[in-house]
C-alpha cells in the first residue's frame, strides 16, 4: 500500500482498536487505560452488537481488542463469535489469567490471534510490573493456547524494568511455541503517573534499535517505527496510521484516534447511536490527524523512515500535537555523540 494512500486516509480503517471493558483484575503500573473496576456506561451486549454490525458494514477486516481484560466481560467470547461470524478477524490482547482449557477450546473454533502480556520471563520480573502470581497464569494460559495450536504472541511493553529481560523473553516465547513481540511504553492511563520512573533512557533506546535489527523476527507492529532502522523499513509501517488506516473504540463506544489519545479533545463521535462512516470521513478530529504535520522533521534525512513519530507521546510529554517525538532516533544518536564527545 503506497504512502500516499495512507496519508490521505484510506475511505475505512483496516484495523480498529476496541477497548471492550475498562474492567480488569490486574493493576498493571503501565496501564494505557487506567483500567481496574468496571464503570458505568460500558456498552451493553446489544449495543457491541450494533458496533461490530457498524464495522463490518464498513468492511472493517481486523479488530484489535483490549481493555482492560476482555475475558473479564461475561459476553466476550459470545461478540467475538459474532464478529466472526460477520467475518472479521480478532486479535486479542489479554493478560491470560482468565485463560483456561476450557476457553482455549472456544478460541479454537474462531480466527483469533492473541497476545499474551509479559514484562519479564521470571515471576520476579513480571509481577513487579503486572501483580502477584500474574507470570504463572499468563504462561498457563500459553501452554493451553499452544496445545490448541492457536496463533499466539508474547507482548512486552519496554521499559526501564522489561529492557534487560528481552533476550530471555525471546526465548521464553520459542520455548512456548509463541511470538514476540515488544510494544512501546506510551504516558496514557496509569502510565502517565509511572512515565518518569518506567520509560527508557534515550541511550537504552538506541541500544534497543540496534537489539531490534539482530532480531528480525521480534514484531513490534508500528510502535517503533521512529526508531526502526534502515534494514528493518520494509517490517511495518513507517507513520503513524491513526485516522488513515486506523482509530479507536472505547468501552463507552466513544470514537477516539487511537487508544493512547482517549481524551476530550480527540473524541470524535460515539458508537452506537452515530454512523460510523460519516465520523471516519468527517469528523473534525480526524481531517485535523491526516493534515498533521511535523515541520522541524521534514528535513531530517530519516522523515520517510517516521514522519515525526508518534504523536501520542509527542502530546502527552509537550502537551501538543506537531511536534517531533522525543525518543525518535536521531535524538537518541545525537544524545550518545553528545556523551561520547565528552568522554562520559
Amino acid at each position: 500500500m503506497s504512502n500516499r494512500y495512507v496519508e490521505m486516509g484510506l475511505m475505512a480503517p483496516v484495523n480498529v482498536t476496541w477497548e471492550v471493558t475498562y474492567s480488569c483484575n490486574l493493576s498493571c503500573v503501565h496501564c494505557l487505560s487506567d483500567s481496574g473496576p468496571k464503570r458505568n456506561g460500558e456498552l451493553t451486549t446489544q449495543q457491541c452488537r450494533q458496533v461490530i454490525d457498524e464495522m463490518a458494514k464498513n468492511r472493517v477486516f481486523q479488530f484489535s481488542i483490549g481493555g482492560g481484560e476482555p475475558f473479564s466481560r461475561p459476553d466476550f467470547l459470545d461478540l467475538m463469535e459474532y464478529a466472526n461470524e460477520k467475518g472479521i478477524v480478532t486479535c486479542i490482547s489479554t493478560n491470560g489469567t482468565l485463560i483456561n482449557d476450557e476457553v482455549a477450546k472456544r478460541l479454537d473454533r474462531n480466527l483469533v490471534y492473541i497476545q499474551v502480556s509479559l514484562d519479564g520471563a521470571t515471576p520476579e520480573s513480571n509481577d513487579a510490573i503486572r501483580g502477584s502470581g500474574s507470570f504463572h497464569r499468563a504462561v498457563h494460559a500459553l501452554e493451553c493456547l499452544a496445545k490448541r495450536e492457536i496463533e499466539v504472541s508474547i507482548n512486552t511493553v519496554l521499559t526501564r524494568l522489561s529492557f534487560s529481560g528481552l533476550d530471555d523473553l525471546a526465548s521464553l516465547a520459542r520455548s512456548l511455541g509463541a511470538k514476540f513481540r515488544v510494544s512501546r511504553f506510551r504516558p496514557s492511563g496509569r502510565g502517565k503517573k509511572s512515565w518518569r520512573d518506567l520509560n527508557v533512557s534515550k541511550s537504552q533506546m538506541l541500544e534497543f534499535s540496534n537489539w531490534l535489527s539482530d532480531h528480525k523476527n521480534v514484531s513490534t507492529g508500528d510502535s517503533f517505527f521512529s526508531v526502526t532502522q534502515e534494514d528493518r523499513k520494509s517490517l511495518g509501517l513507517n507513520m503513524c496510521g491513526a485516522c488513515k488506516m486506523t482509530c479507536c473504540v472505547s468501552p463507552k463506544g466513544e470514537i477516539y484516534p487511537c487508544a493512547f489519545l482517549q481524551e476530550n479533545e480527540f473524541l470524535a463521535g460515539r458508537l452506537p447511536e452515530e454512523a460510523f462512516a460519516p465520523i471516519w470521513k468527517n469528523s473534525p478530529v480526524f481531517e485535523s490527524f491526516r493534515e498533521l504535520e511535523i515541520k522541524s522533521c521534514e528535513s531530517c534525512d530519516r522523515f520517510d523512515m517516521c514522519h515525526g513519530g508518534c504523536p501520542a507521546i509527542a502530546y502527552h510529554t509537550q502537551k501538543r500535537l506537531g511536534v517531533p517525538d522525543p525518543g525518535c532516533l536521531v535524538n537518541c544518536v545525537s544524545l550518545r555523540s553528545i556523551g561520547l564527545a565528552a568522554g562520559t
